[in-house]
């Protein structure tokens, strides 16, 4: 597949590029802002198309989108309409009503879209549910999901990523949507949601980065229909610190923490045993560039990861 990068806003959109070039072709880009233009164009040597018309009649076959998440409809509806494939960086958008204008403009063209939710295809984490799913543990009754970095305490993340504006949040909109999309996996969408979040970060050069005061430190707590109880924890203020995954039920559990996964359930006769992880699978970007779909990265899933973020976000 022959793509552009559509916004460079995104930490991401290097390794995206990178990962791109190795299975396809990257053109160009197309970025709103001059300064991230020049630094991108200056590591990639990649020309820049002067609009968003310019680069989707480029002769392209599809886009992948790294702008803001408050630009997020306006650059997918555009690509969506153009007919070209969209890969597009989570979170889809801010809002359920956004989510909804792209989602008609995405089923109208027929294109290929593909949500950036790589976590749904690694080994440990496939392990976790597949085993939750298949009964093993009984009714599903808690879930708990942790990962955090050391964005803000080693001063590593732009500026841009602490502007609530463009941003739509802070930790837990960004890493924190892992946890989330692997929940609704499972559980499906909260029916109700208490967060707290914190700066926690007190270093003057981060703090001057966070005008706005978004979130570096986050824990959401979601019920369910169901009566189960999920715990989301994120976070930019932990170093060393593994992801653990945990799922409780009826009849036992399965953790995961760090890279390995145990579990201890009727059928284990009570004794935890290490379980052996499933394969992991082709990475959503590798997928979109043979023009293929992922498993789990549809337009559905993108619309309802924005519906818990808008839960976790409510006041």
């Amino acid at each position: 597949m022959k793509v552009a990068l559509m916004g460079v806003w995104h930490v991401h959109a290097k390794f995206y590029t990178e990962q791109a070039a190795g299975s396809g072709e990257v053109v160009g880009f197309w970025e709103r802002d001059d300064a991230l233009a020049k630094k991108y164009s200056d590591q990639f040597g990649l020309p820049r198309f002067g609009s968003a018309h310019e680069m989707l009649d480029a002769g392209i076959d599809g886009v992948i989108i790294c702008s803001a998440t408050s630009d997020h409809a306006e650059d997918v509806i555009a690509a969506a309409k153009a007919k070209k494939s969209i890969y597009v960086e989570k979170v889809l958008a801010p809002t359920s009503a956004e989510c909804d204008r792209i989602a008609a403009a995405v089923r109208e063209s027929g294109v290929l879209f593909t949500i950036s939710m790589p976590q749904k295809g690694f080994g440990d984490r496939r392990t976790v549910i597949e085993t939750a799913k298949s009964g093993e543990l009984g009714k599903i009754n808690f879930v708990r999901y942790r990962n955090c970095h050391n964005g803000s305490t080693a001063d590593i993340l732009p500026a841009h990523f602490y502007n609530a504006a463009q941003c739509g949040g802070g930790a837990m909109i960004d890493l924190g949507a892992h946890g989330m999309y692997l929940i609704h996996e499972l559980l499906g969408l909260p029916q109700g949601a208490a967060s707290q979040f914190t700066v926690s970060c007190e270093a003057p050069a981060v703090l001057a980065k966070n005008a706005d005061r978004v979130e570096d430190n986050a824990v959401t707590v979601m019920s369910f229909p169901s009566g189960a109880i999920a715990v989301n924890e994120t976070g930019f203020v932990n170093e060393y610190s593994p992801v653990a995954f945990e799922v409780w039920g009826e009849d036992g559990y399965i953790k995961m923490n760090g890279s390995e996964v145990v579990k201890l359930t009727r059928a284990t006769g009570g004794v935890e045993v290490k379980v052996d992880c499933l394969p992991s699978l082709t990475e959503p970007l590798d997928l979109f560039m043979q023009g293929k779909p992922a498993p789990g990265c549809d337009i559905d899933c993108a619309c309802a990861l924005t519906k818990m973020m808008e839960a976790a976000y409510r006041k």
